[in-house]
């Protein structure tokens, strides 16, 4: 029977996590043609606060998202992909340790926009979702890094908080993709943008991709284990 099981899951496990990297990447592109094509580009230090806040959605996507859907990824890695299970282990750490990294920037270039504009700071619900999820996604990492890349928690400790840690980080990535749409439907409220104008419809689709992406990416890992 546990073959059967394992027979029946592996194939769709493999392909949902195939389907999450295409609707990721496709997300990607489209946040570049949106920010390159219609914004006018990225530079987080140009005299244009434009150009300063387009820095925030494409380094909150590529970090906070991407890598750490990628992250969430390496998880599944541990049943369906041979290799070291430290290695694995070293690699789920630093892709999160990167989507920090590029988190900072992403939020620091906010609040320059914010004060290029002189417009007030943490005011809206896409901010205070924002930075909610992104102190809890920073606390996950640290626990994390103390449990399991550190070698002094025990063994019994670290198997009974391995269920908080998992399901714990994938409430923490829903609440990312919360924070994108959110944030993509306030960007497009405040440009005004006319009813399925090139630049709406673009936007649309690309907030149906960053859903599409974490919902295959959560799929994957709830699939991992029949793997």
């Amino acid at each position: 029977m546990d073959n059967m099981v394992t027979y029946r899951y592996y194939r769709p496990a493999s392909r949902i996590t195939i389907l999450a990297h295409i609707f990721g990447v496709i997300a990607m592109i489209l946040m570049l043609v949106w920010l390159l094509h219609y914004r006018e580009g990225v530079d987080l230090d140009s005299y244009d606060p434009d150009k300063i806040f387009n820095v925030h959605p494409l380094l909150m996507y590529l970090g906070v998202i991407f890598l750490s859907g990628e992250g969430m990824h390496s998880l599944m890695a541990y049943k369906t992909v041979r290799g070291e299970r430290e290695v694995k282990k070293s690699i789920h750490f630093l892709l999160h340790l990167a989507a920090i990294i590029l988190g900072i920037v992403g939020i620091h270039a906010a609040f320059k926009y914010h004060d290029g504009r002189n417009l007030s700071d943490m005011y809206s619900f896409h901010s205070w979702i924002g930075i909610g999820t992104f102190c809890l996604y920073i606390l996950q990492w640290i626990i994390g890094l103390c449990m399991y890349m550190l070698p002094y928690a025990r063994v019994e400790t670290r198997i009974a908080n391995l269920p908080w840690h998992i399901s714990g980080g994938r409430a923490i990535f829903y609440m990312t993709i919360v924070a994108a749409l959110t944030g993509l439907m306030q960007k497009s409220t405040w440009m005004q943008l006319p009813l399925f104008s090139g630049e709406s419809l673009l936007i649309n689709f690309l907030a149906i991709f960053t859903l599409l992406f974490g919902v295959t990416v959560d799929m994957s890992v709830a699939l991992a284990r029949y793997a």
